[in-house]
Formats: structure tokens, C-alpha cells, sequence
């Protein structure tokens, strides 16, 4: 039998047990470690996540920050964990695209993690500091192509760079990007004016919005958000076929059994069902549209292909 026939019968048989039958796990506190700063978009939604999990699983689930290399430093140290259940890992889609980013990584992001589940789509917005003097994508990119060379953006990982790159290589203008080691710190420099543009998530700019100290300019999905209703899509505001959605995982160390991945992805599953919980992530714009471990691995084999694509036909920027 195949790899992923084992992964599917053992699945099978383990969906028939609720997650308090798995006797076996948990049996100390869980740590969901996140790979980037706290503050961010996907620091926010872990912690809710594990709130929930908490409950569910009747032990502490403790979210711990591990940023660094932009979610390389965490996912090794996740990768290189005990693959009992004990040490899972949230991620963005950068995750995968690092593979084709970065000079060269300690691991295979798709090859060597366990996925355990997609747990939510979302849009990512191309924010400015309020103050600045335009309110619409057509009022950036006048002032960028009259100031060719001085406006910078902000990113955090490799999909925000690819979805800001691509931005500006599509509008015509030189956008000069400035990384982050997450949302947190980006939007707290974005916020302050030390640089003037962002690309981030609807979940960690929400409350920024709602200050008045940030603008959203356009939204990259081809659907405008529930959240931002107001905000164009990128080719409602002149960028036609612009499109990029970002995405959260959840993983576990390689090797984990098969019967466990379900387990953890049931706990999931509990967790996003209680309404306080699933209310305060679709107010920060999460889809919670889960896949469990089998689909989410189909899914990462599909995203794996198109950024090896895209590197090969020179879309993704290699970091220094």
C-alpha cells in the first residue's frame, strides 16, 4: 500500500472514534508554536485556535513564537520535534513558497512536515499609513511613477513579497521592499509612518482600520471581503486578473501515525465549532474552510507545483 492509501484507510478508521477516545494524546500540554512575531495575523488566530483546542482536549495548549528567517527558524525546530502531538506547528502559505525564496533551507516544506489541516483561507490587503496623501490605488501609483525609487512597502514573509512584488511589477512602478519578521512589528512601523506601505492579512489589520491609523488601498482576492466591503479588489481598482489569497496550515513533525493526525485535526474541528471561537475569527476575516490531513496534503502538493513554476519562470524573488 502507498503512503497516501495509509494515510487514507488509517484515517478512516480513526474518524470513527471521538478525540477523547485517543487515550494516548494528549497526555501532557500541546505547544502550538507559530513561526513569526507575535502581534500578527497568524499569531492572532493561533491563540483563538488554541483556546479553543484547550477546551476540546482538556489540556493546556500553549502558543509559542518562534520567528525568525521568515518561519524557517520555528518550522525547523517543530520539524526536528517528536511527532507524538505534542508539538504542532501554524503557518502561512510562505511556509511552501520559502522552498523557491530563499537561498537554501534546512528542510522540504512539503516532504518533511505532517499536514494535520488547511484551517483557513483569507485575502491579503495592500495597506498605507492614513496620512499619506492619496486614498485609492490609482492616487499610489500616480505618486510612485512621479517619484520613481521612493516609496517602499512593507512584507513579512514570502507571500506577502511575492504579493507586493507582483503588485507593483503588474501597476508598472519600483516599490522598494522592506521585510518584517511579522505582522506585529510591520504594522507597528506602518502605523507610525517609518514606511509608508504594507501587504498583510485582513485578520491583523482590522483593529488598525477601526483606529484610523491605517488605509486600506485594495484587497488582492477577485472577491471584495466581507470585512472591508468598501475596499476594491485589486482589478476592481485597475489591476485586471490580480489575484492572490493567503492561507494558514497546521502542521506536525514528519512521521506522525496517521490515526494521530486525524485526532489533533478533530480537536481542530471542535475548536472552530464552538461559537465564540469561530464568531471572533470570521470577524477577523478568516473563511475556516478546513481540510484534514489527506486533502490538505493533495492541496500542498498543487501549491508546491505552482510556486515551482512560478520560480522557474523567474516570479518569485530570491531573498539575500
Amino acid at each position: 500500500m502507498t503512503r497516501r492509501g495509509t494515510l487514507v484507510t488509517a484515517g478512516l478508521l480513526a474518524a470513527s472514534h471521538p478525540v477523547s477516545a485517543q487515550a494516548a494524546w494528549p497526555s501532557r500540554p500541546v505547544t502550538v508554536v507559530v513561526p513569526y512575531a507575535p502581534g500578527g495575523g497568524t499569531d492572532i488566530f493561533a491563540r483563538a485556535l488554541a483556546e479553543g483546542m484547550r477546551e476540546a482536549i482538556g489540556q493546556p495548549v500553549v502558543v509559542e513564537n518562534r520567528a525568525g528567517a521568515n518561519g524557517v527558524v520555528g518550522g525547523e525546530y517543530v520539524m526536528r520535534s517528536a511527532p507524538d502531538g505534542h508539538m504542532l506547528m501554524v503557518a502561512t502559505g510562505a511556509h511552501v513558497i520559502n522552498r523557491y525564496s530563499m537561498p537554501s533551507i534546512p528542510f522540504d516544506p512539503v516532504r518533511d512536515f505532517t499536514p494535520v489541516s488547511m484551517l483557513s483561507g483569507f485575502p491579503l490587503v495592500l495597506a498605507a499609513n492614513a496620512k499619506l496623501p492619496f486614498d485609492d490605488l490609482a492616487g499610489l501609483i500616480a505618486l510612485a511613477r512621479a517619484r520613481p525609487g521612493s516609496m517602499t512597502f512593507s512584507s513579512t514573509e514570502a507571500a506577502t513579497s511575492y504579493a507586493g512584488n507582483s503588485f507593483a511589477r503588474q501597476a508598472g512602478i519600483q516599490l522598494i521592499e522592506v521585510p518584517y519578521k511579522g505582522s506585529g512589528p510591520q504594522l507597528n512601523d506602518l502605523v507610525a509612518g517609518h514606511v509608508p506601505l504594507g501587504i498583510t492579512s485582513t485578520v491583523a489589520v482590522l483593529q488598525h482600520v477601526a483606529a484610523g491609523t491605517v488605509k486600506v488601498l485594495a484587497v488582492t482576492s477577485t472577491k471584495r471581503s466581507e470585512l472591508l466591503p468598501q475596499v476594491p479588489t485589486m482589478a476592481e481598482a485597475g489591476l485586471p486578473g490580480y489575484e492572490f489569497n493567503g492561507w494558514y496550515g497546521m502542521y506536525a513533525p514528519p512521521a506522525m501515525p496517521a490515526s494521530l493526525a486525524q485526532a489533533v485535526f478533530r480537536a481542530v474541528q471542535a475548536s472552530l465549532a464552538r461559537p465564540a471561537i469561530s464568531r471572533r475569527l470570521l470577524e477577523l476575516g478568516a473563511d475556516l474552510a478546513t481540510l484534514g490531513p489527506e486533502p490538505f496534503a493533495r492541496f500542498l502538493e498543487r501549491d508546491n507545483r505552482r510556486w515551482a513554476e512560478a520560480a522557474a519562470a523567474g516570479l518569485v524573488t530570491t531573498a539575500n
